[in-house]
């Protein structure tokens, strides 16, 4: 989930029927009123099972609609307008919370990855390769533009992206197949082995370790 508006995480709403602090939920993907949509990637409900609306809601609605179901209280962001929402049971919305840290980290891991998919274009004229890092070592990025990343590995020629790819770990198999088979090339065309003992980068040639000191 993206919101654009980090501020409305801030905000605080009481709900006025039983003066409880609202929750801030994750908006339902359909609008079941008029199906043009919330306007918001939030809402604010109330989820007190004490509340007057809500304990009061599943008479009305097994009178006037003979079925199972209540109300809770909600606002919109930046609204003091109150409305009622039809709830078919006391778990409604309440796996929708939203966790305003979580939310404003996952909005700057948003924000980073569109950031370094602009810069692709660019990057390898100005010979920057941490937009395609960012992309190669995020694993909610998207998989076509972290393909492309690392196609555009291999031409930097830039050893240093090979620590922080051995020490990632991949959820996708093959895009660690193909930076393996990246590695493999640079340190080819580069005259270099990793060290089977330390893992750090030595001579091809080399028969012990400069760092660890083991024969290799």
């Amino acid at each position: 989930m993206y919101i654009q508006n980090l501020s409305v995480l801030d905000e605080t709403h009481i709900c006025p029927d039983c003066d409880i602090k609202m929750s801030c939920c994750e908006v339902p993907p359909v609008h079941v009123g008029d199906g043009l949509g919330w306007g918001s990637e939030v809402m604010f409900i109330c989820l007190n099972d004490e509340c007057p609306t809500f304990k009061g809601g599943w008479k009305k609605i097994d009178v006037n609609y003979g079925h199972k179901g209540s109300f809770r209280n909600m606002q919109l962001p930046g609204s003091k307008e109150l409305n009622a929402l039809m709830v078919a049971s006391k778990m409604a919305f309440t796996g929708s919370i939203v966790d305003p840290e979580s939310m404003r980290e996952q909005n700057e891991r948003y924000q980073k990855e569109k950031e370094a998919v602009a810069a692709l274009d660019t990057c390898l004229e100005k010979n920057d390769i941490t937009p395609v890092m960012t992309l190669i070592l995020d694993e909610s990025a998207n998989p076509k533009d972290r393909s492309r990343a690392i196609d555009l590995l291999k031409s930097f020629n830039d050893l240093s992206c090979i620590d922080p790819i051995r020490n990632h770990t991949f959820r996708n198999t093959e895009f660690e197949q193909k930076c393996n088979m990246v590695i493999f090339v640079l340190l080819k065309e580069n005259y270099q082995k990793e060290c089977p003992f330390c893992a750090e980068l030595i001579k091809a040639q080399a028969k012990k370790c400069l760092h660890c000191k083991a024969e290799v």
